[in-house]
């Protein structure tokens, strides 16, 4: 029987600078806080050309795993980094304008995430950390604030209580799925029909949660921000903001 041959599959320069680098990593090989070699030196080791290389790099960079400095000296060059909060967000934010994922989606997800992370953090958030979250409760207390300032503290409270949860992966995806919904909130906040109310009732939710994770009250804590997340996300699923 004669063999059946079939094309095989082509992969770009860049794709495979990209397999070779994720090969290091997690081979333990390279590490968070490692240098690459200068271009100069890492392309002709691959047998690539520099822009194929940059390439390589530029994905790297998008995705949270690399940073690169231009210019001379021992700054200078690709160094490999942990910072996939601001990656992953961007990357959902990008993923929920295509509709890669419906509010019902992220709604349900916000839920189960800020769940977990309000009752671990009545555990584990420090001292410290809780006074930060005090300080962005009182700042969206600021009579007059407006709807866009208020909704950057919002973020930050929530995923501050996410990174104080003990729990990395799940602040990463915490601070990732809120920031996805940013410009939606955004928008519903500027829709309510008494701002000045609006804001008070939210940011008086939000020194009661502080309040429970402080005083290690985790369950209620974790009941309310289900609650909290329903009232105004939910509102965004039952009638969309329509999406530009």
């Amino acid at each position: 029987m004669p063999v059946e041959w079939q094309p095989v599959r082509q992969s770009r320069t860049h794709e495979l600078v990209l397999r070779s680098i994720e090969e290091r990593v997690v081979a333990g090989e390279l590490r968070a806080g490692d240098r690459l070699p200068p271009e100069r030196e890492l392309a002709p080791v691959l047998g690539v050309s520099r822009s194929a290389l940059r390439e390589a790099l530029r994905v790297l960079e998008t995705i949270g795993v690399l940073v690169a400095q231009p210019g001379r000296g021992p700054d200078a060059g690709a160094r490999i980094v942990r910072n996939p909060d601001d990656a992953l967000g961007r990357l959902l934010r990008l993923h929920f304008a295509l509709g890669s994922y419906s509010l019902q989606d992220v709604l349900e997800a916000r839920v189960v995430l800020e769940r977990s992370s309000f009752e671990a953090a009545a555990c584990h958030a420090s001292p410290e950390v809780l006074d930060e979250a005090e300080a962005l409760v009182v700042g969206m207390a600021e009579p007059g604030i407006e709807v866009s300032a208020f909704n950057d503290l919002d973020t930050r409270f929530h995923v501050l209580i996410a990174h104080s949860s003990g729990n990395a992966l799940t602040s990463t995806l915490t601070s990732a799925v809120r920031e996805s919904v940013r410009p939606l909130i955004l928008r519903a906040l500027e829709a309510a029909e008494d701002w000045p109310a609006t804001a008070r009732a939210l940011d008086t939710e939000h020194g009661i949660l502080l309040t429970l994770v402080r005083e290690g009250r985790g369950g209620e804590a974790a009941d309310l921000v289900e609650r909290h997340i329903r009232a105004l996300h939910g509102t965004l699923v039952e009638g969309p903001v329509e999406q530009s």
